[in-house]
């Protein structure tokens, strides 16, 4: 543990995830409770204790459209009536958001045991109107909300990585080896993540993975361009997106087992990993895929690590290849250390359990390195946020 950081307030005695199932395929037809809990109820189980013994639940979710998704994971999942339910929208940084308020909750003593993470049904997210100002309108009819007051500053994410990826020199090519890689490496691991996943649906992993060869990759035509069309791009490299360097749309949910250091011991589980810091940081929204790597450094800097050298896992929920090609160059970070079992485009993106799911892919990871090895989970989200923890082996 460095020097500078305290004794963790908030310990890890389990986790486990669902499989990401594509946008209308194993999980099309389940609301978000009905993946969350089969998971929750599988992580108990695993941990050794009975759900009476748990405090709480916090569960990121961004698309429920409102309600409280949380109580509906928890009584589906059979916990308590008593146990309190909190649901967090940060979008695509909520299941790590949430895990860290959980970690606020041990650590301020308003609960013992606590379930945290993410979960999205996106292929059963509502239909979105604007209500009508006048009487006899229609409504309108919108695929998401605003993430900035200002129209000028909320630019969709699409043309915003398209955008970033010009501007900086990340060529298609670049961007979609990374991807590539991000697919074998999820193949070649399939063994290894078998282990986290619970079955729900009859489906047991992830199923979006698959070989691409270059010649495959090459065909792929450009999902979108730089938008400046006065320039000249006959000399220029070319810097387009293709599908394989975004991550696609996905259902899936992932949970942690928090407990304090007092429960543990009065519950005799063993904690496999202790909460060392996290945080949740702004960054300008034009550009919201930089947040994740603003979001490291400060996680660092609360940790008490002086780089990225010290952590021997990093899970990066990677929405974009550009993303992650810019996270590793910004941090001096080699890219053969990140995602190691592949990333968000290889599995795809359930928007609020995706940070979830990277943070027990790290946890996985974590388990299989030495003892007092940190890891590092990051993610960024709609409207320039960015999220980021690291954890200790124990």
């Amino acid at each position: 543990m460095p020097a500078s950081a305290a004794l963790p307030t908030a310990l890890i005695a389990g986790w486990t995830r669902s499989a990401v199932a594509t946008h209308g395929g194993a999980f099309g037809a389940l609301q978000a409770h009905e993946i969350a809990a089969p998971a929750i109820r599988a992580l108990l189980m695993r941990a050794g204790i009975g759900p009476e013994k748990v405090d709480a639940v916090v569960v990121g979710n961004a698309l429920g459209a409102g309600g409280n998704p949380a109580r509906l994971v928890a009584l589906a999942a059979s916990l308590p009536d008593q146990c309190a339910a909190f649901s967090i929208d940060t979008q695509c940084c909520s299941g790590l958001d949430a895990v860290s308020m959980a970690v606020g909750l041990i650590a301020s003593g308003q609960a013992s045991v606590v379930i945290a993470g993410g979960v999205e049904a996106w292929s059963r997210s509502p239909i979105r109107q604007h209500r009508p100002l006048r009487q006899g309108d229609a409504a309108v009819a919108y695929e998401r909300p605003a993430f900035a007051p200002d129209p000028t500053r909320d630019p969709d994410m699409l043309a915003s990585a398209a955008r970033y990826a010009a501007a900086q020199g990340w060529t298609r090519a670049a961007q979609d080896a990374y991807a590539v890689q991000s697919h074998e490496r999820a193949l070649t691991h399939q063994a290894l993540l078998a282990d986290e996943i619970v079955c729900i649906n009859g489906l047991t992993h992830d199923p979006y993975p698959r070989r691409i060869t270059e010649a495959v990759a090459a065909r792929l035509t450009a999902v979108v361009k730089r938008e400046e069309p006065e320039l000249d791009e006959t000399d220029s490299p070319d810097c387009s997106i293709s599908a394989l360097g975004i991550s696609a749309k996905a259902d899936g949910a992932g949970f942690v087992l928090l407990v304090s250091p007092e429960a543990c011991r009065a519950l005799r589980l063993q904690p496999k990993a202790a909460w060392i810091a996290s945080t949740s940081v702004g960054c300008p929204p034009e550009t919201p895929l930089l947040a994740a790597e603003a979001a490291t450094r400060a996680v660092l800097s609360r940790a008490g690590l002086s780089s990225a050298d010290a952590l021997a896992v990093i899970e990066l929920h990677d929405a974009f290849a550009v993303q992650g090609l810019s996270f590793c160059q910004a941090l001096h970070i080699d890219p053969q250390r990140v995602n190691r079992g592949g990333g968000g485009l290889a599995r795809g993106h359930p928007i609020a359990a995706s940070a979830a799911i990277a943070l027990v892919r790290m946890l996985a990871e974590l388990s299989l390195e030495k003892p007092s090895a940190f890891g590092l989970t990051a993610v960024a989200g709609a409207g320039g946020l960015g999220a980021a923890a690291i954890v200790q082996r124990l």
